[in-house]
């Protein structure tokens, strides 16, 4: 059973959300600040995680950037129409996705499906047993379990950092655009700008040059876009 971590400050909020995301089958613990949420995200073993940016005690964004140090679990922002600005930094530090209030609960269930497709293929069971491998020198991806290794050492990647790796990988040597490597990774309903894959494309190479520090695969093409090279 998918588990899901439900944070927000609005009991409102949190009793219709659990109550509908519960009918879908999904097992909701949930939480009304984000210190409590994250220290539940640190310990316990979760899905997704869904989270309000403003909160008392720790807000959205300070969760996310916790959480961003040890894990690389999904997470969608749920925010105020008026928040752009947190909601382009919550894109930038490695979240996934964000709803704006109020919301269609059904339109947060959807978006849930999406990600949790785009991480294990979760809605088809078989798919897990079917490993789907793509390598390109001493990169592995494999792209059914969302699992990526360098030089046989596994790196941590969020669901929108595989998906923007996974579509340079596919044609190395190829310059892919910022808006190709846009539609790669988000939701047509999410507004990005070129800043934001930008950020993750650093996020990404930090993460290779911890475990490889002459890591230099991924090229940047001043004005035009990045590309794979092996």
């Amino acid at each position: 059973m998918v588990k899901i971590c439900l944070i927000d400050d609005d009991q409102n909020i949190l009793a219709s959300l659990s109550l509908a995301l519960k009918a879908e089958r999904y097992e909701v613990v949930t939480f009304s600040d984000g210190k409590s949420g994250l220290e539940s995200l640190t310990k316990e073993n979760y899905d997704i995680a869904i989270l309000d940016i403003k909160m008392p005690r720790l807000d959205g964004l300070e969760v996310l950037q916790k959480l961003r140090l040890s894990s690389d679990i999904p997470v969608i922002f749920l925010t105020s129409k008026d928040d752009e600005i947190d909601q382009l930094l919550g894109l930038k530090m490695g979240a996934d996705d964000y709803i704006t209030k109020p919301f269609s609960q059904k339109l947060l269930i959807e978006r849930v499906k999406t990600i949790l497709k785009r991480v294990s293929n979760i809605s088809d069971p078989d798919a897990l047993s079917k490993d789907n491998f793509l390598e390109r020198g001493d990169l592995i991806l494999n792209i059914s379990r969302h699992e990526c290794s360098w030089m046989k050492i596994q790196i941590k990647l969020t669901v929108t950092e595989f998906l923007i790796l996974e579509n340079l990988v596919n044609r190395p040597g190829y310059v892919k655009s910022r808006d190709q490597l846009m539609s790669a990774a988000y939701d047509d309903n999410i507004y990005v700008d070129d800043r934001t894959i930008d950020s993750h494309i650093k996020r990404i190479r930090r993460k290779f040059k911890s475990k490889d520090n002459n890591f230099d695969s991924i090229e940047t093409l001043y004005g035009v876009g990045y590309r794979f090279n092996q």
